[in-house]
């Protein structure tokens, strides 16, 4: 099957719009939109909802500008408010967009992947089916049986193959997005990558390593608020609280005489100095609200009711 499909009618204009990036958990969105950007913009993770907000990168092109957004995992069951939250920013995102990029993993379809297909057949917008993860079926041919069985009954634009690992399929997956979008002049500035601020960069960046470091322990009790951003002397100064749940939690985080949270700070620093292009002093506290991943208030406060 061609993962690149023939241009359509007025593909020489200039063109700008939104393409969302949606899909169930874990299939490589927030590494698909890195990818289109060629930044580290969105943080990835081994865990579900380690994608929160919905974190807009611009692609531009001299044929179009796209404003891709990456958005939360939909979740079958969301038993907890930030769950339904969630929820709620990834079908707002989803009605809001041109054009609307499903990522499944390659070879696999599960329940979950077809509850994201209801959402999406509610709408009218085009849709492009993304097969991430090719690396790993070294024949693509093993997979044509797999397209073949979700598109008899399923209504996608085109099929295109990616690896958002590696790049490959990435370039193909751009020009199909552009042929897609409204004609237009370009909204941002060729140099943006985002319309998000430094501060709410440097949040993620710290969950990001929560992420990572505390995946098993700590999945989804951790946010970070940044208390204090200024600069000063040539260098970003930045004040982070990391909220859990449970006093328990709290020491997990600290760690052993203050290691955990020395190498979580550690390379949350080194990756804004790497983003930012200066230098970054970080002071991180822990505080605990209890249960706040379920309050309604507490999620409002730390940026989930957008």
């Amino acid at each position: 099957m061609p993962a690149d499909p023939s241009p359509l009618p007025g593909a020489d204009m200039h063109r700008c719009g939104t393409a969302a990036v949606v899909g169930r958990p874990n299939v490589g969105k927030s590494t698909l939109l890195n990818a289109l950007i060629g930044q580290r913009l969105s943080i990835t993770g081994p865990k579900a909802q380690t994608t929160r907000h919905r974190i807009l990168g611009v692609v531009t092109r001299d044929a179009g500008q796209i404003l891709v957004l990456d958005t939360p995992g939909l979740h079958k069951s969301a038993e907890r408010a930030i769950g339904r939250q969630l929820n709620r920013t990834a079908r707002q995102t989803l009605a809001e967009a041109d054009v609307v990029i499903h990522v499944v993993e390659a070879g696999r379809w599960s329940d979950e992947d077809e509850g994201v297909w209801r959402a999406l057949a509610e709408t009218s917008t085009p849709r492009l089916l993304v097969l991430n993860k090719i690396d790993i079926n070294k024949d693509r041919r093993t997979l044509l049986p797999y397209v073949a069985r979700i598109t008899a009954n399923r209504a996608y634009e085109a099929v295109l193959m990616v690896s958002a690992k590696s790049g490959d399929g990435v370039g193909e997956l751009e020009r199909a997005i552009i042929e897609r979008l409204p004609p237009g002049p370009a909204i941002f500035p060729a140099d943006t990558l985002t319309d998000r601020s430094e501060r709410f960069l440097a949040a993620e960046l710290v969950r990001e390593q929560l992420m990572l470091r505390l995946s098993q322990e700590l999945p989804y009790a951790t946010t970070v608020e940044i208390e204090e951003f200024s600069e000063a002397d040539g260098r970003c100064e930045i004040g982070a609280i990391i909220w859990v749940e449970r006093e328990g939690q709290k020491a997990i985080v600290i760690g052993a005489g203050g290691a955990q949270l020395k190498a979580i700070g550690t390379a949350a620093r080194r990756a804004m100095q790497r983003l930012f292009d200066r230098r970054v002093f970080l002071r991180l506290w822990v505080k605990v609200r209890e249960n706040w991943s379920d309050d309604e208030a507490a999620l409002q406060r730390f940026g989930y009711s957008e």
